[in-house]
């Protein structure tokens, strides 16, 4: 029987390779590079056209490359512009006219610092630049071929955005955010609560939904909410493959939690690197709802995504708690979760119950994964840097409660995106939470709505 489960769990590893095998290529031919900007980072050597109209090829050696672009005008070429290079001992180096792309080249005799200065004179009527002052820059010119210069013209100046506008975005940011963590907490929590395993491959089944979404939508072309469907079904499947094939057989034997727990890390360690195998190393986009503008809501603006993405975290926790709380299935999870021996004479079947809880708690985090593809991108790494906050938010509102992982998802979710106000640096936002997280379980060490409980 045992032999046979195995069997079960080493055919779904099996088919889980089999399906993300192919997108290895898919992940190298669709990673999306950075566009670079249009004047201040682009190396490549375009044919210019010089005053007159006549094409001038661009040299071999080092030059400097100016485009001149009216921002106030919809970025529109500024031509018939007098632009003149001089080196560091006020030689003039060579000058050179924008034609109908705004673009001039010089040509360098070597590399070093040249000042580049344009006439004023010369701007068309109406166009000036954003700073008078700044009619002479000076370019590093370090390698051969394009050494590109940027004139800023039409280009407002930027007003610094109020304290407490910053304040409303950060914190709408970190109800967004903590519902996404409150997803993977609540069903991290479900499974802590019923069976005591503290699963460290918690992790990678948030980018298992995150993966299977792409896969979906990149591999087989299907709208991301339909892969999003998808992705919840397949790791709600992928989480009864688990229990059946892996984590019943261990508890049948008698294994201890610690034990379980050192699996559960090896089981992360292979998730993560079949998904790196499968989708690379870079950032994965799906294919729609990238990038998109935000509307105002009042006094508080969201792209319609993140809207979206919002109205399903808090009605798919609405209808768990729901479902835990009222229907027969929810009793007996939390009878389960507060004596398992007792819920076995008394006629429950507790394997049952077991794996409805796994079934659950890893479509609710599929989800969670889901919602961060969409609201981000794609990326083998995404739930093992999320593991650490879901690990704090369940343990900061009390473990094996569920009311107390979703308060607790909130908290560390807000502090995230709101530390950076106040002075922690974004690379490092994360810090914030976990320091509040140690204040209160210095003071609650059973957590926020966690109970009190006698030890010896």
């Amino acid at each position: 029987m045992r032999l046979r489960l195995l069997a079960w769990f080493a055919a779904g590893l099996a088919f889980l390779m089999m399906v993300l095998s192919p997108l290895a290529a898919l992940a190298d031919d669709t990673t999306e590079p950075a566009e670079p900007s249009s004047t201040t980072t682009s190396t490549e050597e375009p044919d210019d056209q010089g005053g007159d109209g006549e094409t001038v090829e661009p040299p071999d050696g080092p030059y400097i490359t100016v485009v001149l672009q009216d921002s106030a005008n919809d970025d529109a070429p500024i031509v018939g512009v007098t632009l003149t290079v001089t080196a560091e001992d006020g030689t003039e180096v060579g000058s050179a006219v924008t034609n109908d792309e705004g673009r001039v080249i010089i040509e360098t005799p070597e590399r070093g610092a040249y000042e580049v200065e344009l006439d004023q004179d010369t701007l068309p009527d109406g166009t000036e630049l954003s700073d008078p002052d700044d009619a002479s820059i000076t370019i590093q010119v370090r390698f051969d071929g394009p050494n590109p210069g940027l004139f800023p013209i039409g280009v407002e100046e930027v007003v610094a955005v109020p304290f407490t506008d910053r304040l409303v975005t950060a914190l709408t940011s970190g109800v967004k955010f903590g519902l996404i963590v409150a997803l993977a907490a609540l069903g991290l929590s479900l499974i802590f609560g019923t069976t005591g395993l503290t699963n460290f491959a918690h992790g990678e089944l948030i980018t298992f939904g995150a993966v299977m979404t792409y896969v979906a939508n990149r591999g087989f072309g299907l709208p991301v909410i339909l892969s999003g469907v998808l992705a919840v079904v397949v790791s709600a499947l992928f989480g009864w493959v688990q229990e059946r094939g892996l984590w019943r057989p261990l508890r049948r034997r008698g294994t201890g939690l610690i034990a379980m727990m050192i699996v559960s890390i090896g089981l992360g360690l292979l998730l993560r690197n079949s998904f790196q195998y499968s989708i690379g190393s870079a950032r994965q986009s799906l294919s729609q709802y990238v990038s998109q503008g935000r509307r105002d809501y009042g006094f508080i603006s969201l792209a319609d995504k993140e809207l979206a993405i919002i109205g399903i975290a808090l009605v798919t926790i609405t209808i768990s708690c729901v479902l835990l709380m009222k229907t027969r299935l929810g009793k007996a999870m939390r009878a389960v979760s507060d004596n398992p021996a007792l819920s076995a004479s008394s006629g429950m079947k507790v394997d049952s119950v077991i794996g409805a809880v796994w079934i659950l708690g890893t479509a609710l985090t599929g989800l969670a994964g889901v919602l961060l593809a969409i609201n981000s991108q794609v990326n083998f790494l995404m739930g093992f840097k999320l593991l650490l906050l879901v690990f704090a938010a369940v343990t900061l509102g009390g473990l094996g409660t569920i009311w107390g992982a979703l308060f607790g998802s909130m908290i560390i979710g807000i502090m995230v995106e709101v530390g950076p106000l106040f002075g922690v640096p974004s690379s490092i936002k994360e810090v914030g939470a976990l320091v509040v997280l140690i204040l209160v379980l210095l003071l609650r060490p059973q957590g926020i709505l966690g109970r009190r409980e006698r030890i010896g």
